[in-house]
């Protein structure tokens, strides 16, 4: 799996090697027709299992991206709303991930989300602790860090 990543990211630098352009936007289109090419030799190197994992990072990055754009909006109401009654709270949050790339993987997706800080992690790594600047039920919070983005980093990264 990783081989063909390598492999991709080699392409694509031989792609901009071959246009005499080394900026971004072309090392981006260089991966993009490199990874076209793995795609239309998928079958004779059994290449699947990558693209399918693409589709699984790329649902967690829309994943993010969608959480991000809600808890702007829940935060700046939260500032412009006459009666400013926030009820923040430490909630502990019970991890399902195990491995350490996935924990800090999780404990940024949470920091990055506007609203939240992921603040501590229990020393058997079971635990991580988060700020939230306003929470009605910690268990409802529980929830949908586990069916959104834990659940997402699972099955992208395994």
């Amino acid at each position: 799996m990783s081989n063909l990543f390598l492999i991709n990211v080699l392409l694509a630098f031989a792609w901009c090697a071959v246009t005499g352009s080394f900026s971004i936007l072309n090392l981006m289109f260089g991966f993009v027709v490199s990874s076209g090419a793995l795609w239309l030799t998928r079958e004779q190197h059994q290449t699947n299992k990558y693209f399918k994992r693409v589709w699984l990072v790329l649902g967690l990055i829309g994943l993010f991206l969608k959480e991000l754009v809600l808890s702007v909006f829940r935060v700046a109401w939260l500032v412009v709303r006459p009666r400013q009654s926030y009820r923040p709270s430490f909630v502990s949050f019970p991890l399902t991930v195990d491995r350490p790339h996935e924990i800090t993987l999780l404990a940024n997706l949470i920091t990055l989300t506007p609203g939240t800080l992921s603040v501590d992690i229990s020393d058997d790594a079971a635990t991580l602790y988060i700020h939230c600047i306003d929470v009605e039920d910690p268990d409802k919070l529980r929830e949908d860090i586990a069916q959104g983005f834990e659940r997402k980093i699972m099955e992208a990264l395994r």
